[in-house]
């Protein structure tokens, strides 16, 4: 496309009013999606946002959605922290209608020869290649970190009652496998070639939660698996102090049930179950809960802790797979930079469907998919 295709002018000056338009302050596309739709007249979504702000092949916004463009951006008390409105003109003082007033000219005239130019032919694109396509999801994903860095996938060894009824986890059996003694090996296998296939100079190890070193806890933490069995996890949650709490299955007052418990700003609690059913005189799991979270690290504030956490182990490996499957890492990263980007601490909990016993990768952009989700701004 023309650098001066008035499509794209549009384009630029829309995603400028977003990332400059009050200095110190940059709004992500979520936000501007939840003041615009909050009127109720019609849902807008983030990627309508941004096709509305897309270099390659921009899409006009209709009339009334540049007027609510204009009202949210004259006035910066549009975005409270990281609650997002649109005022209503009563609402804006003098200055703020001015201002509003002036910025609705200007995007209507953009609007209107965006309208009126003669299409302008698109230039044909070199198609990346296969493998310039992986190493470009890749090297975008949350995953990705300095290299040379040290990054450390911490699970839990399972229990010795466990132990005792496998074959080849006494370290005394010539067949003896290690990793048969470690829980979630699911996840465990999906997020390690994943690693390493991001960090190709990074070190990127896995231990049990009781073999940790110093220098382990201060890099880069991920946390697999749920506080059951999980030392390290239930250690770095309770410093994080997420609105989040994992009730364990062995918890005392309540022996088997197993849940998350989500605590909101009012300090009213709200439960998240696992769906089981019935079949041949045994439970069968239908759908978990599983927690995603990222943070600055408790041990190193220059590294991050990463916890994905299932009430069951399909639940740990759904939530794995939702930033490393090709089918869906590269709209879930997208997600995630787009809600969280200037957050310290944030976390998802979703929901897991499991199908003929196989967990199904959760697509976090579908508002039925996330359970809760929660930011800590910096």
């Amino acid at each position: 496309m023309n650098d001066q295709d008035p499509r794209q002018v549009l384009a630029s000056r829309l995603r400028a009013l977003r990332e400059d338009q009050w200095p110190g302050v940059k709004v992500n596309q979520a936000q501007l999606a939840k003041a615009l739709g909050g009127d109720g007249r019609r849902s807008v979504s983030v990627p309508l946002i941004s096709s509305w702000e897309s270099q390659t092949n921009p899409k006009v916004p209709p009339a009334n959605r540049i007027r609510d463009i204009a009202t949210f951006f004259g006035s910066s008390r549009s975005l409270d922290g990281r609650v997002s409105r649109l005022l209503g003109i009563d609402e804006m003082t003098a200055q703020e209608r001015v201002a509003r007033e002036q910025l609705l000219d200007e995007l209507t005239r953009l609007r209107r020869e965006a309208i009126d130019a003669p299409r302008v032919p698109i230039l044909p694109m070199v198609e990346p290649s296969a493998t310039q396509e992986i190493a470009q999801s890749l090297n975008a994903g949350p995953y990705r970190i300095k290299p040379g860095e040290r990054v450390t996938i911490v699970c839990a060894h399972l229990p010795q009652d466990m132990l005792e009824k496998m074959p080849y986890t006494n370290w005394l059996d010539p067949d003896f496998v290690e990793l048969y003694r470690y829980s979630d090996l699911d996840s465990l296998l999906e997020l390690f070639g994943h690693l390493r296939a991001t960090n190709p100079t990074g070190r990127v190890g896995y231990w049990a939660a009781d073999q940790l070193s110093s220098d382990d806890y201060t890099g880069h933490l991920v946390l697999l698996g749920g506080v059951d069995w999980n030392d390290a996890m239930s250690s770095v949650l309770d410093r994080l102090q997420l609105p989040v709490k994992q009730v364990s299955r062995l918890d005392e007052d309540k022996p088997g049930d197993a849940y998350f418990e989500v605590t909101d700003e009012d300090g009213l609690s709200t439960i998240h179950r696992p769906r089981l059913y019935e079949s041949r005189g045994r439970k069968v799991l239908r759908e978990d809960v599983a927690l995603f979270a990222r943070a600055v690290s408790p041990y190193n504030r220059m590294r991050s802790v990463t916890i994905c956490n299932g009430m069951y182990g399909r639940g740990t490996y759904g939530v794995v797979r939702a930033l490393t499957d090709e089918r869906f890492r590269d709209r879930n990263a997208q997600y995630l930079r787009e809600s969280f980007g200037d957050c310290d601490a944030f976390c998802i909990l979703s929901r897991v469907t499991v199908e003929n016993g196989r967990a199904l990768t959760p697509d976090w952009t579908l508002p039925e998919t996330r359970l809760f989700e929660w930011p800590r701004s910096q």
